[in-house]
């Protein structure tokens, strides 16, 4: 039975390993962000500073332990065996959660996966412990429901916080500086400085020295008794030295001010959440070590030892740091999970993450009213000050020259804010979400810094609802997944925990390939925007090679599964059209991008790539509204038509012919064959409209057949408009490439 256990306690410490690196890669956003969005320094300088932050916040963590101990459920309530199935369910639903959301690139909560994992797992063992026993406990007699509802509580209620905080503070410190910061950057630098560097080391040495082996009681109680003192003598003395520098030496101080706070808020981040990726195991582990000098049945000894608190050793803290570390070094994921805060966070407008949805159009018609009625009840001398401080004309280009998604001004104060907020709850011992206190207080900033202009304010508020909608699911999958891997385990044991790690190695290797794919294709689209007008038409070909031939495949298979009444591959055409569509509509989305790359010389090239585009846009548009009538009449089991399957399966090889004529013109760019081309077309229009004549002739005769003859004639339409659309997108791919033979005088292949 110990061996059973020992197995339990290895595979928990397995999953901790595996929970750090995927935690780490979706938390990394959170001290990140602020320092590569601005470009305070080389990207190297900015790793090694976090990784020096989470070294030492790992250290300053201990406190925070407690929470998977005794912070979510009541142990005393559980036997040895029982703990244990909590303990692993939590560990696997965690690493394959955070996995999900590092994959898709979106910020989630490890501080609010853990708790609503807890919950579910323990809720889980707890309900079926008392069916089994006959018993008639209250579930809630189980839970700390006090401690879990004021966790649940100060997480939710940061959101609210940080976003209104990060917008009120960063309205002040932008009217301070303008946007012209150069010039108020010698009266308010010193003071800013002075102010952030104190309220970073307010909880470094503060708040952040609580619960630390390291820190005596002694030296506690003193930083404690002096707390005023300090701060004031701080404040004091890093203005006087920082203005100093301002006024003296070329020293960019807030630069430093913004790598300073990256430290500190990857030491808040290390201290608040580690607990989320080793607090599991070290209970399990804890409750093991009670559980051998117990010598009691598995199922008779109670977790009450868990209630006690227990230091975490150093060395094991460390170690959790530097797999942190290593992590934060190698993970693409991060990357990828930070590009997309810093997207909705960045002030110059380009192609937007996400689409408009309602309520971001509704949110932002009402923001606009109460702008505009501020607006008119404003005394002019006030409204003309604050216009002029917030005037970012003139900004723009300067951040696409430099490439930063906006300034050191605004990235110091996400970090400053959040750092602070962060802090505060690690002090008072309640895990709040360092995703949620980041996020919103980036988001806040960004409102309150103008990023959010008419042009994107739609995209980037539909882009933060779709975040905050991921946390609420996070927290509903969570404790669903949890609940559900905690029966199993309970029920199953040991041929279960087998079953579902398998079953977790599994989906982590799917969705690192799918993660790996979605990279690369946005790594070849980052590399695009470097590219040459000449190169960029040369790939478009390409492009509009590969998407021929896919729609060719896929016109082909939806009248000839529709003939068969085949509704599964049917549907599958559907969903494989739908998501060409989608690629389609985000090569649209980067075309104003595209078109700055072209010369002046090169306008008729552009127009004609913009033609090109919607051509493409268009066929897609027509190839779904061909296959909808054709899943829809199979969907609600209408009948079919042989009667004419030979002319329209001849027909089909028609078509199939001339997109391959199509994809060999646009291979070869044999402009001279246009007319052969144009022929093929015209032959093929009269073909559908014959096939066209010939159902409405049946259509007559018949009293029977009327829907399978309406679905082929809106089929043959939509399809006509597929074949007048390929027509146009040929013809100007030649005539793209001709024009820019032209504007560079380059000589044809």
């Amino acid at each position: 039975m110990e061996s059973y256990y020992i197995l339990i306690v290895a595979v928990l410490f397995i999953l901790a390993i595996s929970d750090l690196i995927v935690g780490v890669s979706n938390d990394a956003v959170n001290f990140l962000n602020s320092a590569i969005g601005s470009k305070a320094a080389p990207f190297t300088y900015i790793l090694v500073i976090a990784a020096i932050g989470v070294l030492v916040g790992a250290v300053f963590s201990n406190g925070m332990m407690e929470v998977a101990r005794k912070g979510i459920f009541n142990p005393e309530q559980y036997a040895f065996s029982e703990i244990m199935v909590v303990f692993l369910a939590v560990m696997m639903t965690d690493i394959l959660l955070l996995d999900f959301f590092n994959s898709v690139g979106l910020p989630t909560s490890t501080t609010v996966s853990i708790v609503f994992e807890l919950l579910g797992a323990s809720i889980s063992v707890a309900l079926f412990k008392t069916i089994r026993a006959g018993e008639n406990h209250a579930i809630s007699s189980f839970i700390n429901s006090d401690s879990a509802l004021l966790i649940v509580a100060g997480i939710f209620l940061s959101i609210f916080i940080a976003f209104n905080i990060g917008l009120i503070i960063m309205a002040l410190v932008r009217l301070a500086f303008s946007y012209q910061v150069m010039k108020s950057y010698k009266y308010w630098g010193g003071i800013w400085g002075g102010f952030a560097i104190t309220a970073i080391m307010y909880f470094l040495l503060i708040k952040g020295a609580k619960g630390s082996t390291l820190i005596t009681e002694e030296t506690n109680a003193f930083l404690q008794d002096n707390i005023n003192k300090i701060l004031l003598f701080s404040f004091l003395g890093w203005t006087t030295i920082l203005q100093i520098f301002v006024l003296f030496t070329r020293v960019n101080i807030l630069k430093f001010t913004v790598l300073i706070g990256t430290f500190a808020l990857a030491m808040a981040f290390a201290g608040n959440d580690l607990v989320n990726f080793i607090g599991v195991p070290l209970a399990g582990l804890a409750s093991f070590k009670a559980f051998i000098s117990a010598g009691m049945p598995p199922d008779d000894f109670m977790m009450g030892a868990l209630s006690k608190s227990v230091q975490t050793p150093t060395l094991l803290l460390l170690t959790a740091g530097m797999i942190m570390v290593i992590t934060l070094r190698l993970s693409k994921k991060a990357r990828s999970v930070t590009a997309t805060t810093i997207d909705l966070s960045r002030h110059n407008e380009g192609a937007e993450r996400f689409a408009s949805s309602g309520l971001a159009r509704f949110l932002v018609r009402k923001t606009i009213d109460v702008s505009d009625f501020i607006s008119r009840i404003a005394p002019i001398p006030i409204k003309r000050f604050v216009l002029k401080r917030f005037d970012s004309s003139g900004t723009e280009e300067a951040y696409k020259e430099q490439k930063i998604a906006f300034d050191l001004v605004r990235a110091s104060v996400n970090l400053v804010v959040a750092s602070i907020l962060i802090s505060i709850g690690t002090s008072l011992k309640l895990p709040l979400s360092t995703t949620y206190v980041t996020f919103m207080v980036a988001m806040g900033t960004s409102l309150a810094d103008g990023a959010w202009g008419r042009e994107s304010a739609v995209y980037r508020i539909t882009g933060v609802l779709t975040v905050i909608g991921g946390w609420f699911l996070t927290a509903l999958i969570a404790f669903t997944v949890s609940f559900i891997i905690g029966t199993l385990i309970y029920f199953g044991k040991l041929p279960i925990i087998i079953a579902l790690i398998a079953i977790s190695i599994y989906i982590l290797i799917r969705t690192h390939a799918f993660h790996k794919k979605k990279s690369e294709k946005s790594l070849e689209a980052e590399k695009s925007k470097s590219d040459e007008t000449f190169e960029i038409i040369r790939k478009c070909e390409s492009q509009v090679k590969s998407l021929l031939i896919e729609i060719s495949k896929l016109h082909f298979l939806a009248f000839d599964n529709f003939a068969k009444g085949n509704l599964k591959e049917l549907k599958s055409i559907r969903k494989q059209i739908r998501n060409l569509n989608k690629e389609i509509k985000e090569i649209k989305m980067n075309v104003p991008d595209t078109l700055k790359i072209f010369k002046d010389q090169e306008i008729d090239s552009g127009h004609y790539y913009v033609q090109l585009i919607d051509y493409l846009k268009e066929t897609s548009n027509a190839l779904l509204h061909t296959v909808l009538p054709a899943y829809e009449h199979l969907d609600n089991n209408h009948a079919l038509d042989s009667s004419q399957s030979n002319e329209l399966s001849n027909f089909n090889d028609d078509v199939n012919e001339f997109f391959n004529f199509s994809i060999t013109l646009v291979q070869n760019r044999n402009i001279s064959n246009l007319d052969d081309f144009i022929n093929r077309r015209d032959k093929l229009i009269n073909e559908i409209n014959d096939i066209i004549k010939n159902r409405i002739k049946t259509l007559k005769k018949k009293k029977k057949g009327a829907k399978v003859s309406m679905t082929y004639i809106e089929m043959l339409t939509e399809t006509k408009n597929v074949i007048i659309h390929v027509t146009h997108l040929i013809k100007t791919d030649g005539e793209m490439f001709l024009s820019l033979q032209e504007d560079e005088n380059i000589q044809p292949d």
